[in-house]
């Protein structure tokens, strides 16, 4: 069943169904990982955003962005911005991750003061990358 289809803008979800409508544990062990890092909550929001619509996952501390979480049948994509001035850093720290991170970053433009990266979390390696790219980016903002 589709994302939109199974909740659609008149049923929020609830975590546990997002959970169950995904199917990976990968979801449940990068929450945990956010929340429990960064003393943070979801926020459960809908959006109309032409690229990825319907609910999603907010995670956010102090008014900045940690990422934003949209569920897929049996994987979720997660995006994370690194900002210009984290390129660099972010360089570096890409060269000890999966083909799939670096060839995602390296096919990313730059725009709006970073790269607005949708990764699409599948497998163990990739969560792993993306809780790395996060730690960089909440590392800006200690």
């Amino acid at each position: 069943m589709d994302w939109n289809t199974a909740f659609p803008f008149s049923l929020t979800p609830t975590m546990e169904q997002i959970s169950a409508f995904i199917g990976s544990p990968l979801w449940d062990g990068l929450c945990r990982e956010v929340e429990s890092a960064y003393g943070v909550r979801p926020k459960i929001e809908h959006s109309r955003c032409g690229m990825a619509p319907g609910w999603n996952v907010k995670y956010k501390k102090g008014g900045k962005a940690i990422c934003t979480l949209y569920p897929n049948g049996g994987f979720f994509s997660c995006m994370v911005v690194i900002g210009d001035a984290l390129q660099p850093e972010a360089e570096a720290l890409l060269a000890g991750c999966t083909r799939y991170a670096r060839e995602l970053y390296q096919n990313t433009k730059s725009g709006m003061g970073g790269r607005w990266l949708f990764i699409d979390v599948t497998d163990a390696d990739v969560l792993r990358d993306t809780l790395r790219l996060i730690a960089l980016r909440m590392g800006a903002y200690k």
